[in-house]
C-alpha cells in the first residue's frame, strides 16, 4: 500500500473504500491485523517519542482519522486521498460483523462502559456475536505492567471467545501501547484502536453530528462540549505550524 509520512509516522493514501477493502480481506486471513487511526495529536505524540512512532508504523492499515492531517499533506503537495476516521471504519466493522455474523470483544472505558456498549450493539445489530467485553481500568501493559496476572486473564478471556474483531478503546497512546504489547498473543482477525468510540456506542457521548463531521469541525464540537479540552486542542495550531516551517515535515 503506498503511504507518505507526516513527522515520521506512516499514513497510508487511500480511500475510505479502499481501507474498506483491506479490511474485507482482513476479516478473510488467518492471522490478527492492526488498524491504527492517528490524527494531529497523536502524529505530535509520536513525533517527540521514536518508540511511540515505530509502534504506530508496525500497523497493517494506519489511516488519517484527522482532518488536520489531509492538510498537512496538501500543503506539502503530498496530498492524502481522503480522510479515513476511526469513528467510519468502526462502524462498518459492525456492519461486515453483523452481516457475517462475525464476533466482537469490546475492551475499554470506565466499569460498564463496554457492558452498556455490548448490550446497544446487540439490539442494533443482531447478528454480531458478542464475544465478551471488558472495562479499560486494569493493570497491563499500557500503564507499565506487561504480563500482569490481570491482563493475561483479559488475554485468556478473548482469545477464548474466539472473536473476529477486537476493538480497543483505551485512549491514545494507551491503546496503541496495549495492542503493539499484545498483538502476538491474541486471536483474532482485526484489531482497532478506537479511543472514544466506545463512548458513543454505550450511549454516554453522543456522536458527533455528520455534517461537522464531514467538515472536519469534530475538534470544535468536541472543544464546545468538554471545554476541559483546550490544552489538549492546543496541539493543531502548533502542528500546522511545524507543518509549514519544518522542509521534511511531510515526506
Amino acid at each position: 500500500m503506498k503511504y507518505i509520512e507526516i513527522f515520521g509516522v506512516k499514513i497510508h493514501n487511500m480511500t475510505f473504500q479502499e481501507a474498506l477493502g483491506e479490511i474485507k480481506s482482513y476479516l478473510r486471513g488467518d492471522s490478527l491485523k492492526v488498524i491504527y487511526t492517528p490524527n494531529p495529536e497523536i502524529v505530535m505524540g509520536a513525533k517527540e517519542d521514536e518508540k511511540l512512532r515505530n509502534l504506530l508504523n508496525k500497523g497493517d492499515l494506519i489511516t488519517a482519522d484527522g482532518i488536520g492531517l489531509i492538510y498537512a499533506s496538501k500543503i506539502k503537495k503530498k496530498p492524502l486521498k481522503e480522510r479515513v476516521t476511526g469513528y467510519d471504519l468502526s462502524l462498518k466493522l459492525l456492519d461486515l460483523a453483523n452481516e457475517g455474523g462475525l464476533a466482537l470483544y469490546l475492551l475499554g472505558g470506565k466499569e460498564g462502559v463496554a457492558k452498556q456498549a455490548a448490550e446497544n450493539i446487540k439490539k442494533d445489530y443482531p447478528n454480531i456475536r458478542i464475544g465478551g467485553y471488558h472495562h479499560g481500568y486494569f493493570k497491563g501493559s499500557h500503564n507499565g505492567n506487561l504480563g500482569h496476572e490481570v491482563e493475561r486473564k483479559i488475554i485468556e478471556d478473548i482469545n477464548s471467545s474466539n472473536p473476529d474483531i477486537i476493538f480497543v478503546g483505551l485512549g491514545f497512546p494507551k491503546q496503541e501501547i496495549w495492542i503493539d504489547s499484545n498483538r502476538d498473543k491474541i486471536k483474532g482477525k482485526v484489531i482497532i484502536g478506537n479511543g472514544g468510540v466506545m463512548d458513543i456506542l454505550s450511549g454516554n457521548l453522543s456522536p458527533t453530528p455528520e455534517i461537522i463531521r464531514k467538515l472536519g469541525f469534530e475538534w470544535l464540537h468536541r472543544l464546545l462540549r468538554e471545554p476541559s479540552r483546550i490544552k489538549r486542542q492546543m496541539v493543531l495550531p502548533k502542528f500546522m505550524l511545524q507543518v509549514i516551517l519544518s522542509k521534511d515535515s511531510v515526506r
